[in-house]
């Protein structure tokens, strides 16, 4: 489409992407003073999760009052009051005026990339419709919040639920109503899909608890959450054309599981994807908006479009569409709805009364999260960052997953000389906004490209927050910024240790990176980054590999290097990205990220492939660690994986409830019928720090179903983040709802739990289990 100026799908030519950094070396020689190490402060257990990340021992408990004030506020989201007022609202609104709700004004005809006509009559604004999942695009003075691949990564609910309301503060503060995000499709179907990164991982589990979590937080600061992209939208090559089919089961087990937590996270609106779903258009789609969302998962707000997603008048309108947007197609000159609805509703071949919902639908979600009154105007300038940045750092920081670390050669204990190698260590036209949208993989890197970016208030580079420890530490530093093999010698040579800087990037298909539209081509690291990592461990015996990626990368080659001590995978820190690190490698804090996927040994082993035509989603149920377990295929490391600092044991696991078998029969309520919400059973075990510093365990409970389900082998259904002094224990609680343990019966279109024995595993990861547990349901 190639359009510019701004649109959640905004087709706007990057400026380029830039290669591997400039040539030569950069050596830093700190001062020779060398300050003590700081002074730990103890405080109890409960509250280490509460330090301030940018002092630790100075205590701080924003984050839990943040957790409690916006649970609250969750609580207080009112559909029925809501709908009271929108009704007595539409009762005076003209037809013009409803029209003008439901038809955006156009293509770059607003103050934001969306808009909607006002309704004077009822006080009704323009509303102000704006990208995205990680921070209001095009704002002036706002925060760029790490990416939803890097909140899944920290597998920390308060920390997702923190990141959803200070961008829900900062929309809120410029003055738009509707934030487009977060993002659960694509769900991670291909391991090189381009905008994986802008969602929570590739698990329905992880991605429905961060999508809850994010929404209630955004939500609860008072603007309008947008769960998208509705739905299979799973790779961008040929999005706006192709068809994905999938089977009942696997829609409802995998891509609609997440939509469903946001439903019953009373999530505003929800967003139809460019693709065809089963032959059929997803926002002209009879079977996704009305039958799946609106009446089984009993979603109250509006369904708007993808930009220009809109491909019919009537059939839209008769299927469950409530809003398009922008209004026109990127020129401008096609308008699908407006004048076109109305003579469709003249006709006949619409319902007055089909419109009439899609405004009270509308006015609901404004009504519910309070926009009526004392709502801020539009001002896109405004300075709303305010000390939000504490997040991105605390997010980029726990979202680190340590792979490998031979020999503790980590964390960095005052080392005499340093070297730094690769373009990925200092700020380039990446982290200086110099790209289009981030359309760009020129220095470190932060997040992804397309639309669903942020503009960096500022950017934090590995190499610049290494210089300033280093000056404390009476560190030399020796940077090679170059992804050239033949400059590593004079940084590495006499090194201590060689730290290398490597990269893979993706985005939205709009712009092409080096060769790269969207979807990535290959898992190879960007830049030749398996050949400078060889270049460098020829030279130096000590090399730590860190990886800033939108996904997976295959580090077979990497792994090969003797020399190569320890591998960091940093994933998408944003604005944070150097001091997240530093945190990290000296220590500061323990790493305690974990894989929100799996990386496997070789690209073929994830069995699926992006398609150049309509796609069958013919492995069914059996996508990342679901396929490796089931086709008993090894991964290099799978999916909840990552190392800490100290070791974790775990003891005394339990099971209590008694579920019974059969089909789901509550009324149904946002999210799905009510008794799928309800705790059916519980498991319990104890986790125990049994190393010598502090760390973070991520308790994980994975489910494996009676034979007869057919299901993979093992499902996540629990995870729990606990930080525990060294020697202290804790213990961990896994609440399963209904829904956790049932699958879709297609034949009853319902959720059952089966009959048989269920295995509860619990662990550190999706392999790694360390307690199992059994439960016979009658």
């Amino acid at each position: 489409m190639g359009r510019g100026g701004g649109g959640e799908d905004d087709h706007r030519g990057g400026d380029g992407g830039g290669g591997g950094g400039g040539e030569g070396e950069e050596v830093f020689f700190p001062p020779g003073a060398d300050p003590g190490q700081q002074k730990k402060v103890n405080v109890p257990c409960i509250l280490h999760r509460y330090l301030d990340p940018f002092h630790l021992g100075i205590m701080r408990f924003q984050r839990l009052a943040t957790a409690l004030s916006v649970a609250s506020a969750a609580a207080d989201l009112d559909w029925d009051a809501a709908y009271t007022k929108a009704n007595a609202a539409l009762a005076k609104l003209s037809s013009n005026d409803k029209i003008g709700l439901v038809t955006g004004v156009g293509w770059n005809k607003g103050a934001c990339v969306g808009n909607t006509a006002a309704a004077s009559s009822i006080g009704f604004p323009s509303l102000c419709i704006q990208d995205g999942p990680l921070g209001v695009r095009y704002a002036k003075s706002v925060n760029a919040f790490t990416p939803g691949i890097q909140a899944a990564s920290t597998w920390d609910r308060a920390l997702m639920r923190e990141r959803g309301k200070f961008m829900g503060e900062e929309t809120k503060g410029v003055g738009v109503h509707v934030l487009l995000g977060p993002v659960s499709g694509p769900l991670g179907r291909h391991a090189d899909g381009g905008r994986n990164w802008e969602g929570f991982g590739a698990d329905p589990y992880l991605q429905g608890i961060a999508m809850a979590e994010t929404i209630e937080g955004m939500q609860g600061a008072g603007i309008q959450a947008n769960a998208k992209h509705f739905i299979l939208n799973e790779q961008e090559l040929n999005r706006d054309t192709i068809s994905s089919t999938v089977d009942d089961r696997t829609m409802h087990e995998l891509y609609l599981w997440p939509f469903a937590d946001a439903v019953h996270a009373n999530v505003a609106s929800v967003m139809c994807s460019y693709n065809k779903i089963n032959g059929t258009w997803a926002c002209e789609n009879d079977g996704t908006m009305n039958k799946l969302l609106k009446q089984e998962l009993g979603f109250k707000g509006y369904v708007m479009t993808d930009w220009n997603a809109q491909h019919s008048t009537q059939q839209a309108a008769n299927t469950g569409l409530d809003m398009t947007m922008p209004g026109s197609d990127f020129n401008g000159g096609t308008v699908l709805w407006g004048q076109k609805l109305s003579q469709a509703i003249s006709s006949g071949q619409v319902q007055q009364s089909r419109v009439d919902d899609m405004v009270r639908r509308i006015l609901a979600s404004w009504y519910l999260l309070g926009q009526d009154s004392g709502y801020p105007n539009v001002n896109l300038n405004a300075n709303v960052q305010g000390t939000h940045k504490s997040n991105v750092r605390a997010v980029a920081r726990d979202g680190i997953v340590l792979l490998k670390n031979e020999g503790n050669i980590l964390p960095l204990k005052k080392p005499t000389k340093l070297g730094l190698v690769g373009s990925a260590a200092i700020v380039g036209q990446h982290g200086q906004n110099q790209c289009a949208d981030r359309g760009c993989n020129n220095g470190a890197l932060g997040m992804g490209w397309g639309s669903g970016t942020a503009d960096y208030p500022y950017f934090s580079a590995p190499a610049d927050a290494i210089k300033s420890r280093a000056q404390t530490d009476g560190t030399q530093v020796t940077v090679s910024s170059t992804d050239q093999t033949g400059a590593v010698s004079g940084a590495v040579n006499g090194a201590d240790a060689a730290i290398v800087f490597i990269t893979s990037d993706a985005g939205e298909g709009y712009i092409e990176v080096e060769g790269v539209s969207g979807d990535r081509t290959n898992l190879d690291p960007w830049h030749n980054g398996n050949d400078l990592v060889k270049a460098v461990a020829a030279i130096n015996e000590n090399v730590i590999v860190v990886v800033h990626s939108v996904g997976p990368v295959i580090l077979e080659t990497i792994l090969a290097q003797p020399n190569v001590k320890a591998i960091v995978w940093a994933g998408l820190p944003s604005q944070e990205n150097g001091n997240s690190l530093v945190d990290v490698l000296y220590g500061d804090t323990a790493p305690s990220g974990k894989l929100p996927y799996t990386i496997a040994k070789s690209a073929n082993d994830y069995g699926t492939t992006i398609s150049r035509s309509d796609n069958r989603f013919t492995e069914g149920l059996f996508i990342d660690y679901r396929h490796f377990d089931q086709a008993k295929i090894e991964p290099r490391y799978e999916f909840g994986f990552g190392l800490s600092y100290t070791n974790f044991t775990y003891s005394d696991v339990a099971v209590a409830g008694t579920p019974t078998s059969g089909a789901a029969t509550g009324d149904i309520i946002p999210g799905g019928r009510a008794d799928l919400w309800e705790t059916v059973a519980t498991v319990t075990a104890t986790v125990a720090n049994s190393g010598s510093v502090e760390g973070a365990e991520v308790a994980q409970l994975y489910v494996g179903f009676p034979a007869s389900a057919n299901a993979p082998p093992k499902q996540l259904r629990g995870f729990e983040k606990t930080l525990l002094e060294a020697g202290a224990s804790a213990p961990v609680s896994f609440k399963l709802l209904r829904r956790d343990i049932s699958v879709w019966d297609s034949t009853q279109q319902n959720w059952v739990i089966p009959a048989g024995e269920f295995t509860f595993f619990v662990g550190s990861s999706s392999r790694d289990v360390r307690l199992t547990a059994k439960l016979t349901v009658a």
